[in-house]
């Protein structure tokens, strides 16, 4: 039987990629934990939201997640993953996590060796300026949104897609910008 999701767990929410999109997650309503290494001002932003954020990886931070999200920075082994897999709980990488995100609106995702998140701005700034009121997930803070995501109102969801290990093939853009 199928059930909806509510509860989704970050493991590595502090990082650039992985932020964003639990941000965008808790201001579409999603129950969002996650756990990372060290405290940053970017947890303090999802806390601020209304995420729960450990400090340190323990299996018990997966109990009652319906899926797991993970960055290519985690391990297959890492406590948490393995206490999700061993749960039956679902492991994602981050890129199919965005793609997800990128499904419910027409996407624009930006890839490059350099200027990704510069160009990734500079669309989300055009687009915001336009009235078009973007969804916004980037890999650096857009002063304009004070953040490096934004949940908009419009049909466009903005991405910066990482190339490094491949996972932006993950995605189906509407638009691809090289």
């Amino acid at each position: 039987m199928f059930r909806k999701i509510q509860h989704i767990h970050f493991v590595g929410i502090g990082g650039s990629g992985m932020c964003g999109i639990a941000e965008v997650l808790l201001n579409l309503g999603y129950k969002v934990t996650g756990s990372d290494l060290v405290y940053s001002e970017t947890i303090k932003r999802l806390e601020t939201l209304g995420g729960k954020v450990y400090i340190g990886h323990q299996a018990a931070h997966v109990e009652g997640a319906q899926v797991v999200v993970i960055s290519s920075a985690v391990s297959s082994q890492n406590v948490e993953v393995q206490a999700a897999k061993a749960s039956l709980i679902p492991v994602i990488p981050r890129a199919e996590m965005l793609a997800e995100l990128m499904r419910l609106k027409y996407g624009i995702a930006v890839a490059g060796a350099h200027g990704k998140t510069t160009t990734t701005s500079m669309v989300a700034t055009v687009l915001a300026y336009g009235g078009l009121d973007p969804t916004v997930v980037i890999g650096g803070k857009l002063n304009r949104f004070g953040s490096n995501a934004k949940l908009g109102q419009g049909e466009f969801l903005v991405a910066e897609a990482d190339e490094s290990d491949g996972s932006f093939l993950k995605l189906s853009p509407t638009i691809a910008v090289v």
